[in-house]
């Protein structure tokens, strides 16, 4: 396995693991940017990741760049779940999404490896059906993202 995809399957953990946090929706993402740091030293220390690798660092700025645009991955993804709320979603599949969404939206990852990446992910912790859920709504996301860029090019 690559150590980016080591560094995404952290990452995912570490988002699955704060959505059981008791964190108040109030001040969500100053509490999740509180709560997230000791859970992913936990992650790298299970798995004999140095807090100093470059595995760690990037499943850090994963973790951490995806809290601060929360909002905004979660209303992308809810609004490409035509029969699902993002409440009614899965927990880890939610997460999966989430990194991904945050690296379609806001790196230049190619998406085909975002992707890809994501549903190996799937495969890995999911049932074989969520590695096609997870494929769809990336496909959607990414169609819509190349939508708006010709949009925006063209005005």
């Amino acid at each position: 396995m690559g150590q980016r995809r080591k560094a995404r399957e952290m990452a995912v953990q570490c988002l699955y693991s704060l959505d059981f946090a008791e964190i108040s929706q109030e001040f969500r993402e100053y509490g999740l940017l509180n709560e997230y740091p000791e859970i992913l030293i936990n992650l790298a220390a299970s798995e004999n990741i140095s807090s100093s690798s470059s595995v760690y660092a990037f499943s850090d700025e994963l973790v951490k760049n995806t809290i601060i645009n929360i909002e905004n991955i979660e209303a992308e993804i809810d609004k490409l779940t035509d029969n699902w709320s993002l409440k009614t979603i899965a927990h880890l599949d939610r997460s999966i999404l989430s990194v991904a969404a945050y690296e379609l939206l806001f790196t230049d990852t190619p998406p085909p490896v975002i992707i890809n990446e994501a549903i190996e992910i799937a495969k890995k912790y999911c049932s074989e059906p969520t590695g096609k859920f997870i494929n769809g709504i990336l496909d959607a996301l990414h169609k819509e993202i190349v939508q708006n860029q010709k949009s925006n090019l063209s005005t």
